[in-house]
């Protein structure tokens, strides 16, 4: 009987607390080195995304989002995908080579 009893009193499962990143705190206005860094060296990356922007010029996310749609509404650079969930860009190599 003390064996039954004894059964359920193993050591209680320790669950991980999963991996955590580093919480970054991302500027939410632009300064002035930023916006120049923004129109010099994002028109000349290959392959553009809000996390790539975000990474690069340590700004947050709405922010960069509304920076890429002012550099293609400029003609800087080019959409590939528009959707809700991923925008992607590349940049703007001619005048519409399609």
């Amino acid at each position: 009987m003390a064996a039954a009893m004894a059964g359920g009193k193993g050591k209680k499962k320790k669950w991980s607390k999963g991996k955590s990143r580093d919480q970054v705190d991302n500027k939410v206005l632009m300064t002035k080195e930023q916006n120049d860094r923004l129109h010099s060296e994002v028109p000349k990356m290959k392959l553009i995304t809000v996390s790539a922007v975000v990474e690069k010029l340590k700004v947050n996310g709405g922010l960069a989002r509304r920076a890429l749609r002012i550099l293609a509404d400029e003609g800087k650079i080019r959409p590939v995908l528009v959707s809700r969930a991923q925008r992607i860009y590349t940049r703007n190599v001619g005048e519409d080579d399609e």
